[in-house]
This record gives C-alpha cells, structure tokens and sequence, in this order.
C-alpha cells in the first residue's frame, strides 16, 4: 500500500524507476485480489464444507440410535484442566461400566463416558451405532454449521496469505533484478568513479 501511494506522488517525476512503477501496480493488483478472491474462496469453502458436515450429520443420524444403558459401577474424574478456578465450572466426566441391548436385541457391556450423575442399578440413555457400540451423539446441524465457518475463514486467510506470498516474492525477483542492474552499471563506471575528465 505504501508504493501505490508512493506512486501517486511520485508519479511525474523522473527519478521514479520502472521497476518503482510496477512494485506499485503489483502491489494494487494484490490488493484488489485480496479484496475480491479472499471473500469468494472463504464463502465457497464454507459453502462445501458446510453441505459435506450437513451430510455427515444426516448419515450419522441414520446410523446412530439412542438406548437405555444400566450403570453398574461409576468412576467420577475431576476435569483436566490446569486452572483450578475454571476447572471447578466444568461439569465432572463420570466414567460409567454400564450394560445395553443394542437396536438389533444383542447385549453389549463396556465403559462409557458421561457427564450427568448416575447411580449403581440406575437407568441413563447412551448412543449406538447399529452394531451396539457405543459411539458419540450425532452431529447437530449447528456444529456443522460452526465447523463450515471456521473452514470457510480458514480458506479464505489461506487464499489471501497466499497472494500475498506471490506478491513478495515477485518483488523479491524486482528488488534482485534491480541490484543485478546497479552491479554492471557500477562495474561500468566504477573504475572511472571520482576522475576529472574521464568523460573526455
């Protein structure tokens, strides 16, 4: 941005060099690219993220059935957190070995996690695949449309890091092209530098 101004002010003057002019146009190309391409690549990988999560969400729905589970023994842990003061307002993980007759009748025994306080002999509801494992609930339409935000920001700083990479290093190229250019004209003119008459 500070060479496309620099370009305004400077531009009738003629001290200012070709390569000045184009790191000044590279530098507004880059601008409006970022401002143009940033917004779109962020909304189309939000777009196709969000359908994908939303079909992930459907399938798992499908998949997934909620049942009653009988708790036979609970194990309560603390939440692991290394502040004791935000630790307390976290709910405590209960580890719970608890039994289950799957959607297709089968019994199936193991531990499961859960936040809400239960008993020895007591009843709770846990989520099964169809196979009478126990599996995590399905996700919500709004987690879904959480994770497509987060990917959808995420392209689109990745779209606009990597414009301005390209930018940076093509200047880098100018800047080297230039430097090139001062070596053989100092190489030129060097040995006669400070000599009166050399020019005779």
């Amino acid at each position: 941005m500070r060479s496309i101004v620099g370009l305004w002010r400077w531009r009738g003057n003629p001290l200012c060099r070709r390569s000045d002019r184009r790191e000044a146009w590279l530098a507004l190309c880059a601008v409006i690219l970022i401002v143009v391409i940033t917004p779109a690549v962020g909304w189309l990988g939000a777009s196709a993220a969000h359908s994908a999560l939303l079909q992930n969400a459907k399938e798992q729905e499908r998949g997934r059935h909620q049942v009653w589970a009988t708790a036979e023994s609970v194990q309560t842990r603390a939440p692991l957190d290394s502040d004791p003061e935000s630790a307390a307002q976290r709910p405590d993980r209960h580890r719970v070995v608890a039994h289950w007759a799957a959607p297709d009748g089968s019994n199936h025994k193991s531990s499961v996690g859960t936040q809400q306080r239960v008993q020895p002999g007591e009843r709770f509801r846990i989520w099964t695949d169809t196979e009478g494992h126990a599996v995590s609930r399905p996700m919500s339409p709004g987690t879904a449309s959480s994770y497509a935000a987060l990917a959808g920001l995420a392209a689109g700083v990745g779209a606009a890091a990597a414009m301005e990479t390209g930018r940076r290093l093509t200047v880098r190229q100018l800047l080297r092209r230039r430097y090139s250019r001062w070596d053989e004209e100092w190489a030129r003119i060097g040995p006669d530098w400070g000599r009166t008459g050399s020019n005779n």
